[in-house]
């Protein structure tokens, strides 16, 4: 009987939907159309937003999914405080719309969540759909004591932990504790380059 040989095939691009790789300079532009398309122009007046505003997300934890050299994806994570608890907010989490059928956000999620434990977070809040985020381990069990700044749907406010207990005893208010943005280099180019006036 002949032994099975087995071969490595080389995947290339075409071979796979989407691949998801670590957000870059160059997919902002991208992001935030994809951002505005998922959630509305007025997406920058919503309570998780007031975590993000002026942070940088989490070291190592800001995702692209892309296809074909075309951003179809995102998620990042945040440093956040849960009534004292160390832990990440996961969010927000955007798919192209068509794209959606191809498990770019399970894969984004998945993606996120095991590289979040890898660097040694103890827990993930986020705001969402309890039915979508079960299948991760999303609860609200941990979130009943916990607040956000701003309003809310309190059965909205999941979390999983990635060490067990890590959310023991978490109440009061969620607060930012990342690491301030970067100012906007694009900002600085445009005031070097206004002409000087002569007086």
């Amino acid at each position: 009987m002949t032994a099975l040989r087995k071969t490595k095939i080389a995947l290339t691009p075409k071979a796979a939907p989407f691949a998801i790789r670590s957000e870059k300079a160059s997919d902002v532009v991208a992001r935030e159309a994809l951002l505005d398309a998922c959630f509305g122009e007025n997406r920058h007046m919503r309570t998780c937003q007031r975590l993000r505003d002026g942070r940088a997300p989490a070291e190592g934890l800001a995702f692209s999914a892309m296809a074909e050299g075309r951003l179809v994806g995102t998620l990042r994570l945040w440093h956040v405080s849960a009534g004292g608890s160390p832990a990440l907010m996961l969010g927000p989490l955007a798919v192209e719309a068509s794209s959606r059928k191809l498990g770019v956000g399970t894969a984004l999620m998945d993606h996120a969540l095991a590289a979040a434990k890898a660097r040694g977070h103890r827990a993930v809040i986020l705001l969402g759909d309890a039915p979508y985020y079960a299948r991760f381990g999303f609860a609200a069990r941990k979130t009943g004591e916990l607040s956000l700044p701003g309003p809310f749907e309190r059965e909205r406010l999941l979390a999983l932990e990635l060490v067990e207990g890590a959310l023991n005893g978490a109440w009061g208010m969620i607060t930012a504790t990342g690491a301030p943005a970067p100012k906007a280099r694009a900002a600085r180019t445009r005031k070097a380059l206004q002409p000087v006036l002569a007086v």
